[in-house]
């Protein structure tokens, strides 16, 4: 039988703590995980970020969402430690994060390539007709 998790809304949640749950699930390649400004700004400015921690408390899994609480809601990410992957909580973190946002808004997100099978598993639909605009470099040549 697995262990308990202890899942919460979490505004608090340091940058350090997200950081090392990014790597220990492979987001961390495709996430900035060397700017720990831009990390923190991310945290700070989104609308719900859920957390699961296992009976010792340390984090194990995290989703974190921009939402209007009406339309839509954007799942921009979800992470879990592979060593814990495969026991939903993956699931239970983004059924906690559109609850909290609003079971009747739009949640959206981006898949992994290496999760494009897990979201039609839990009962999500593709949708064709995402567009997107990349990061533009700032004068100095960084990502704004």
């Amino acid at each position: 039988m697995s262990q308990p998790m202890q899942y919460a809304i979490d505004a608090s949640l340091s940058a350090g703590e997200f950081v090392d749950v990014l790597r220990r699930s492979t987001l961390a390649e495709r996430r900035p995980v060397d700017d720990i400004a831009k990390i923190s700004k991310m945290l700070a400015n989104a609308d719900v970020v859920v957390t699961a921690r296992d009976v010792d408390g340390m984090l194990v899994g995290i989703a974190r969402a921009i939402t209007d609480y009406a339309y839509c809601t954007y799942l921009s990410d979800l992470a879990v430690d592979v060593s814990f992957q495969g026991k939903g909580i993956g699931r239970e973190l983004i059924r906690i994060t559109h609850g909290h946002a609003g079971i009747d808004t739009r949640l959206i997100l981006l898949a992994a390539p290496a999760a494009v099978s897990y979201y039609p598993h839990i009962g999500m639909q593709k949708h064709e007709s995402c567009w997107m605009i990349p990061p533009q470099e700032n004068e100095s040549g960084a990502e704004s």
